[in-house]
C-alpha cells in the first residue's frame, strides 16, 4: 500500500532504483504521467533517443521524486507504471516485491536467458511471440513493436525484443516460457534451457529453481563466451536484456490500428501520446493552425517534422469536430524518407486516433495508391507517387487520385518546389485550380476544394543569385508556387546549437612522381589525338572539357577523338583519387578500368572477333608500359596528399579526445566513399581507438559504381543511428532529409556545393561542442566555394527578413505576380509538348553504337516497360549484340529481373542490359550509350531518356509472348 508520507515514498523508490531501470519501459510511462512537466518529459525522450532505456529511466525517476510534490504524485506514479504495462515494477511499489529467494531466482533465470540468447534468437519469433501473448507474458504494445521487428528487421531481431520484453515479467515467467517452447516444437531450444525431457508434460513444469537450470547458470558462462563470439555480426544486446528494453523507431508496428475508445478509457489517458512542441515551434505554426499556407523555415535538427506531425493532427481534430473527414498527403523527394517520418514521426504520434499507412517504390503493397488514400487518414508517399496518380485521374485512365481528395499536403524539402521539380509539377495543378477557382466563384459557381499547403525547409537558398534583389525573387517565386500566405522563421534561442567551423587548407606535394607519371600518359593521349587542353590536369575545367570533346566525337563519328577523351577521364579521375585518398585506390581504379576495357573487346565465344582499333591498342599499350611504374610509386606512403593526412588527423582528436564520438565525413565521388571507408577500416590506429566505419551512397545508376539500394542504405544508417557504426562516410545522399543522429563532428572532404547543402551538412553537428570541418582537397577549390556559400546565406537570411516585413497587401501582389507567370509559362510548356509530340510521331529517331558508329535501331523497334524500361522488340536486334555475365546487376524485383549486360558486337561497346520481364527476354538500352539522331540531326546531349522528348509506346506483352512461343514452336518442328 502507498505510504501518504512523501519521504517514505522517496526512500521505497530510491531502495528500488535499480529494479525500477530493469523493469520500466520509459516512453510507455511518460505516456500516463502528468504531474511531470512538458520540458521535463521532452528532456527525458532526447536522453531516451540518446543514451537508451537505463540513462532515461534514471532521468524520470529523479524527475518523479524532484520536490515540491503535487498531491498523489506517488499514487499517480504506480498507476501509470500499471497502464503502461510494467506491472513488475508496479509490484515494488506495492509492497508486492517478491521474496529474496524467489527474486534471486529470477535474476538466474534472467542471467541465463541472456547467456543462451545466441541460440534462443533462432526460434519462430512469431509463432512463440502469440503464445506469449496469449499466456499473458507480453502486453499487446510488446506484441505489436515485436511483429513490427520481425517483420521489418528478421526473425532474429524480433526473437531478441521478445526476450527483452519476456524478463521484464513477474517472476514466474521462466517456468511459463519453457512450457511455451515445449509447446510450440522447440525441442532442442526448450532442452537447452534446462527443461524436462521433451515427453514430460508441461504441468510437471514448476516455479521452483530446476538444478540444470542452475548449473547452467554457474557453468555455461565460459562456453557461452565463445557463442556469443560466434554471432557477432548480429546486433549486440545480450548483454544486458533490461537495458535495450525502449523500443527504436524501426520497430514500431508497421501498420497503424484503428482507435479503440474502450482501451483507451480504460487506460485513463485520451490520447496515447503527447505533442510537446517549443515556444519556436508553436510560434511558427500558429498560421497553419488557422488553416492558412505557409513554409516553415527552421535550421536542421529543430524538429520540422514534428511540428508538421501537430499541425496534420489538429487539422485533423478540427476537422472531425465539424463533422467532415480529413485526408493528409506527406510528400518526400528521397525513398528512405518514407519509412523515416513514418516509423519515427507521423505513426507513434497519430496511430491512437488515425489511421497511418505508407507508400513509396520501396513498397510492394497490394492495392492500389488510390485505394490507401480512401482508407487511411494520413499517407506518406513519394512525390512522384502521388503526381502520377494525379495525372492518371486528369487523363481519366482510371479513377486515380484527385487534389480535391486531399485538405492538407505537407512538402518536406519543399525548396525543390522549382521548375523542372515535381513538387512543382503538383504545385501548378493547385495553382491552376486555384486560379479556376476564382472564375467560378466570380460566375457564381461552385468551386473545387484544394487542399492546405505547408512546406519544409532548412533553406531556401538564393538560387544562384549574386544580388539581393534577386535572392528575394528566388525565395518569393518558391513562396508563389507553394501558395504561401507566410513564410515562417523564429530564432531558436538556448536550443540553437552552431557547430565549431574549421578550415583545414592543405600543402601541395614536393614531390608527386605518381602523378606525374599520370599526366605524362595523358599528354600522350592528347598528341595521339591532336588535343590542346586549356587548364590544369585533373581539374574541374578540365574535365567539363574532357567531357565536351567526347560528346562532340561521339555526335561526329570521330572514333579517334571518342575513345581518347573516354580515356583522358578515367585518367583525369585517377588524379583526383590520388588528390584525395591513396595512391593505391587510384591505382586499381585504373588498373580495374583497363581491365574491364580489355574484357569488354574478348568476345564470349569463338563465333566472331570483337574489333580493336589502332588507337585502342596505343591506348591499352600505353597504359601497360606505365602499369608497373604507377604500382611501384602507389606502395610509397612518403608520396602521400597532405589531404589525407589531415583527416587523419581530425578523426584521431576526435575519438581520443572524447569519450564517445560520432561523425560523418562528406566527399564528392562513390568511388572515394568506399575507399575513404576501406582505408580506414584497414588502418589499425583507427581500430585501437574504436572507430568504426562505413559508407553511404546513392541509388542512381548513372554512375559505374555499383549503386546501394534503398535496403542497403537503410541498414547502413540503422546501424549508425544504434552506434555500430560511428563514422559514415557519405556522398551528398545524406546531406538532405535522413534523420541522422546528433554528431560531434561534421567533415566536408573536398566537397562543396552550395548554400542549401552547406546548411543542411552543418545541421548534421547538432551534439554539444561539435565541429564543422572543411578538408581542403587540391583542385577542388573548397575554401573558395564556402566563402561563397556563406556570403550567399547571409544574403538569404536577409532576404527572408525583407519579405517577412512586406505588408501583406505589398507581398499578396507580388506572389499573384509571380503565379499567373508561373500558369502562364506552363500553358506555353504544355502547348509545346503536344507540338513536340506531334513532330516525334512523323519524325525519325535512329539509334548508332556509340563505339562505332553501326546503325542499331530506331525508335519503332522500341517499346517502354513499367513507364522507364525502353526495350528492344524487333527480332533482328538479337543479331547484334552479345551478352556478358555482370554479377553487380543482379536485381530482382517484382515483375523482372536483369543478370546480364549487352554489348555491341563488333566494337564491344555496351548498349544496356539483358531485361527478363514476365518470362521473356527484353534488351533494355540505356541511352547514353548511344548517338542519337532525330530527323536527320544528331542530338549532342542525350545521356539519359528523359531528354531525349519521344513517346514510345506500352510494352505489347500479348505479342511478344505470341513471338516468343512461336519460336520454340519452330525449334519444336526442326
Amino acid at each position: 500500500m502507498a505510504s501518504d508520507n512523501d519521504d517514505v515514498n522517496e526512500q521505497l523508490i530510491e531502495c528500488y532504483r535499480q529494479r525500477l531501470r530493469d523493469r520500466i519501459v520509459v516512453d510507455r510511462v511518460l505516456e500516463y504521467i502528468h504531474f511531470i512537466e512538458a520540458e521535463t518529459k521532452e528532456q527525458i525522450r532526447q536522453k531516451l533517443m540518446t543514451d537508451g532505456n537505463i540513462q532515461a529511466t534514471d532521468h524520470l525517476i529523479s524527475a518523479v521524486i524532484k520536490k515540491p510534490h503535487e498531491p498523489g504524485w506517488f499514487r499517480a506514479f504506480v498507476d501509470a507504471l500499471s497502464h503502461a504495462g510494467c506491472q513488475s515494477a508496479a509490484d515494488y511499489m506495492q509492497a508486492n516485491a517478491p521474496e529474496p529467494e524467489v527474486e534471486a531466482e529470477n535474476d538466474i533465470s534472467v542471467k541465463l536467458i541472456q547467456l543462451l540468447s545466441p541460440s534462443l534468437v533462432d526460434m519462430k519469433t512469431e509463432v512463440v511471440c502469440l503464445e506469449c501473448f496469449s499466456q499473458g507474458l507480453i502486453t499487446k504494445d510488446d506484441d505489436e513493436i515485436i511483429k513490427a521487428a520481425t517483420k521489418n528487421q528478421g526473425n532474429k531481431i524480433g526473437a531478441r525484443e521478445l526476450l527483452r520484453c519476456i524478463v521484464r515479467g513477474r517472476p514466474g515467467w521462466f517456468s511459463e516460457f519453457l512450457e511455451i517452447l515445449r509447446k510450440t516444437e522447440h525441442k532442442h531450444l526448450y532442452e537447452l534451457t534446462g527443461g524436462p525431457d521433451s515427453d514430460k508434460k508441461g504441468s510437471e513444469v514448476k516455479d521452483e529453481p530446476m538444478e540444470s537450470e542452475a548449473s547452467a547458470a554457474s557453468e555455461c558462462c565460459d562456453s557461452q563466451q565463445l557463442m556469443v563470439i560466434s554471432y557477432s555480426e548480429e546486433p549486440q544486446g545480450e548483454a544486458d536484456l533490461y537495458g535495450a528494453a525502449s523500443p527504436e523507431p524501426s520497430q514500431l508496428p508497421e501498420k497503424s490500428k484503428p482507435p479503440q475508445p474502450d482501451s483507451v478509457a480504460a487506460a485513463g489517458s485520451p490520447e496515447k501520446t503527447e505533442i510537446v512542441l517549443r515556444d519556436y515551434q508553436k510560434d511558427v505554426a500558429s498560421p497553419a493552425l488557422e488553416g492558412k499556407n505557409i513554409i516553415i523555415c527552421l535550421p536542421t535538427g529543430s524538429g520540422k517534422t514534428r511540428v508538421a506531425v501537430y499541425i496534420t493532427k489538429k487539422h485533423l481534430d478540427h476537422r472531425r469536430a465539424e463533422g467532415h473527414s480529413g485526408k493528409v498527403v506527406i510528400l518526400v523527394n528521397k525513398v528512405p524518407l518514407v519509412e523515416q517520418h513514418y516509423s519515427a514521426e507521423f505513426l507513434p504520434f497519430l496511430k491512437s486516433t488515425y489511421k497511418v499507412e505508407r507508400v513509396s517504390g520501396d513498397c510492394q503493397l497490394k492495392i492500389s495508391f488510390t485505394e490507401i488514400v480512401k482508407k487511411n487518414d494520413v499517407i506518406i508517399c513519394t512525390a512522384q507517387i502521388l503526381e502520377n496518380f494525379l495525372e492518371r485521374s486528369n487523363k481519366g485512365e482510371d479513377e486515380g487520385v484527385k487534389l480535391s481528395d486531399l485538405t492538407l499536403i505537407v512538402i518536406d524539402e519543399c525548396h525543390h518546389t522549382q521548375k523542372g521539380e515535381v513538387y512543382n509539377h503538383i504545385m501548378m495543378r493547385y495553382l491552376t485550380q486555384k486560379h479556376k477557382n476564382r472564375r467560378l466563384q466570380k460566375e457564381q459557381k461552385e468551386p473545387m476544394p484544394i487542399p492546405q499547403i505547408l512546406g519544409l525547409t532548412a533553406s531556401p537558398g538564393v538560387g544562384g543569385a549574386t544580388k539581393m534583389e534577386k535572392a528575394e525573387d528566388h525565395i518569393l517565386r518558391i513562396c508563389a508556387n507553394l501558395d504561401a500566405y507566410r513564410i515562417m522563421t523564429r530564432e531558436l534561442g538556448a536550443y540553437q546549437r552552431e557547430p565549431r567551423k574549421i578550415i583545414n587548407t592543405v600543402e601541395d606535394r614536393k614531390e608527386d612522381p605518381f602523378g606525374d607519371v599520370i599526366k605524362n600518359i595523358m599528354n600522350s593521349i592528347h598528341t595521339h589525338a591532336e588535343l590542346s587542353p586549356t587548364s590544369d590536369l585533373g581539374s574541374q575545367n578540365y574535365e567539363q572539357w574532357v567531357v565536351q570533346k567526347e560528346r562532340i566525337a561521339a555526335t561526329e563519328g570521330n572514333q579517334k577523338v571518342r575513345v581518347c577523351s573516354e580515356h583522358l577521364r578515367q585518367y583525369s579521375e585517377g588524379l583526383n583519387l590520388s588528390n584525395t585518398i591513396r595512391m593505391r585506390d587510384a591505382f586499381s581504379f585504373l588498373n580495374k578500368y583497363h581491365e574491364e576495357e580489355m574484357k569488354n573487346k574478348t568476345s564470349p565465344d569463338e563465333e566472331h572477333d570483337i574489333k580493336i582499333t589502332d588507337t585502342e591498342r596505343f591506348l591499352f599499350n600505353l597504359f601497360k608500359e606505365n602499369k608497373e611504374e604507377l604500382q611501384r610509386l602507389a606502395a610509397k606512403p612518403e608520396y602521400e596528399n597532405d589531404s589525407l593526412s589531415k583527416l587523419r588527423c581530425k578523426i584521431l582528436h576526435e575519438f581520443s579526445s572524447r569519450d564517445a564520438a560520432r561523425g560523418i565525413i562528406f566527399t564528392k565521388t562513390r568511388r572515394s566513399a568506399i575507399a575513404l571507408s576501406q582505408w580506414i577500416q584497414e588502418n589499425p590506429k583507427f581500430a585501437d581507438i574504436g572507430v568504426k566505419a562505413s559508407y553511404v551512397i546513392g541509388g542512381g545508376d548513372q554512375s559505374v559504381v555499383k549503386p546501394m539500394t534503398n535496403a542497403e542504405q537503410r541498414d547502413v544508417l540503422n546501424k549508425f543511428r544504434h552506434g555500430e557504426i560511428n563514422v559514415l562516410i557519405a556522398t551528398t545522399v545524406a546531406e538532405e532529409g535522413l534523420d541522422i543522429p546528433a554528431c560531434n563532428f561534421v567533415v566536408r572532404y573536398g566537397l562543396v556545393t552550395n548554400e542549401i547543402a552547406m546548411i543542411q551538412a552543418q545541421g548534421r553537428g547538432r551534439a554539444e561542442d561539435s565541429s564543422y570541418t572543411l578538408v581542403d582537397v587540391k583542385n577542388s577549390g573548397v575554401a573558395e566555394k564556402e566563402c561563397v556559400n556563406e556570403y550567399r546565406i547571409g544574403m538569404m537570411n536577409k532576404a527572408i527578413t525583407k519579405i517577412r516585413a512586406l505588408d501583406q497587401a505589398v507581398y499578396d501582389k507580388r506572389i499573384f505576380e509571380f503565379q499567373f507567370q508561373a500558369i502562364m509559362e506552363e500553358k506555353v510548356r504544355m502547348t509545346k509538348k503536344k507540338q513536340k509530340h506531334m513532330q516525334d510521331e512523323k519524325g525519325e529517331v535512329k539509334f548508332s553504337c556509340r563505339g562505332c558508329n553501326k546503325h542499331v535501331c530506331t525508335g519503332d523497334d522500341i517499346q517502354i516497360i513499367e513507364a522507364m524500361h525502353r526495350v528492344n522488340v524487333s527480332l533482328e536486334f538479337s543479331q547484334l549484340f552479345i551478352q556478358r555475365e555482370n554479377p553487380t546487376l543482379q536485381e530482382r524485383l517484382l515483375d523482372y529481373e536483369t543478370n546480364y549486360h549487352i554489348a555491341c558486337k563488333d566494337c564491344g561497346q555496351r548498349w544496356g542490359s539483358m531485361m527478363l520481364y514476365r518470362g521473356i527476354d527484353c534488351p533494355c538500352l540505356h541511352v547514353k550509350h548511344f548517338v542519337v539522331t532525330f530527323n536527320g540531326n544528331k542530338i549532342s546531349k542525350c545521356t539519359k531518356w528523359s531528354e531525349l522528348k519521344i513517346k514510345f509506346p506500352v510494352f505489347d506483352y500479348a505479342e511478344q509472348a505470341s513471338r516468343v512461343t512461336e519460336s520454340f514452336d519452330d525449334e519444336d518442328d526442326e
